[in-house]
């Protein structure tokens, strides 16, 4: 008979397979999202980010996750745990000259796909778990995490991985949705597209906010700053269902089909909207702390 444990470890290593495939086929259909190939939501500001243009809102978010690195003119480096295609990355090196940045990832697609889009660029992406790095410790300044460790249902693996490989003082940026209460608590409307987001993208789980704060302590970081960005976050998640109608049209118009990823892929977005509406259930939070 299965231990507890054991079935945990199974579970845990099926998501990181589906996970996987997941984004080795469907990392292609993000390009209707963003041409930057930005795989997260965006960041509004009044009277200075136009609600109707995605992308601007997209680089806005990665914006405000590096703002918060303070970078100097000094040399820095940066480590961006579950880079995708590596957006984030090439829009930090762009904005500031003497940064140096990897990228983490476990798709294959990714790593070619955005090794190219760095050519040039200060910039490589690397085939490896955020959970277990080859970077020796105390290698970087700065780490951030853009919707990525929801993948490991924002274990304490990744926080001790990412709070070994930071210097002294160095800062990790994670810009995430969080639960605001246990999933037991959760309504009948907000567990079932709770389920469905977590099934569709590939999510171990998503923590609350709460038990983050408090593994984030129990790590060893320090300085940890928790700021509201649901409301900044929103504009961009409207997006949504006119994306999923956009990618629809454009496959029947070209003929091609929907793979099994993309359909998940736009089912997961979906339900992204779904938990959104959800407030008193869901958050999206930038967590900033310090080693």
């Amino acid at each position: 008979m299965k231990t507890i444990l054991t079935a945990q470890v199974e579970q845990s290593e099926k998501n990181k397979i589906e996970m996987v495939d997941f984004y080795n086929e469907a990392t292609e259909d993000y390009e209707f999202w963003s041409k930057d190939f930005n795989m997260h939501f965006g960041y509004y500001i009044p009277f200075k980010t136009n609600p109707f243009k995605r992308d601007a809102m997209l680089n806005q978010m990665t914006n405000q996750v590096i703002s918060r690195f303070n970078y100097t003119n000094k040399k820095a480096t940066l480590i961006d745990l579950g880079c995708g295609m590596g957006g984030s990355m090439r829009y930090a090196i762009k904005k500031h000259k003497n940064l140096t940045a990897f990228g983490v990832t476990l798709s294959d697609f990714q790593v070619k796909k955005g090794n190219q889009l760095l050519k040039g660029l200060k910039g490589t992406i690397l085939k490896e778990n955020y959970n277990n790095t080859s970077f020796k410790s105390n290698s970087f300044n700065s780490a951030l995490a853009i919707e990525s460790f929801c993948h490991s249902g924002h274990s304490k693996t990744a926080l001790k991985e990412a709070y070994r490989i930071l210097k002294l003082d160095g800062k990790l940026v994670i810009a995430d949705a969080f639960l605001k209460k246990e999933e037991t608590e959760l309504c009948y409307g907000g567990k079932y597209a709770y389920h469905k987001l977590c099934s569709h993208w590939s999510l171990e789980k998503l923590e609350t906010k709460n038990n983050m704060v408090k593994k984030l302590q129990s790590v060893g970081f320090k300085n940890i700053k928790i700021e509201d960005a649901s409301l900044r976050v929103a504009p961009s998640v409207l997006h949504v269902p006119f994306t999923i109608m956009g990618f629809f049209i454009k496959n029947i118009i070209t003929l091609k089909g929907l793979k099994k990823e993309s359909l998940h892929n736009l089912q997961g977005s979906f339900y992204a909207l779904l938990s959104g509406l959800h407030m008193k259930s869901f958050g999206y939070y930038i967590i900033t702390c310090t080693k």
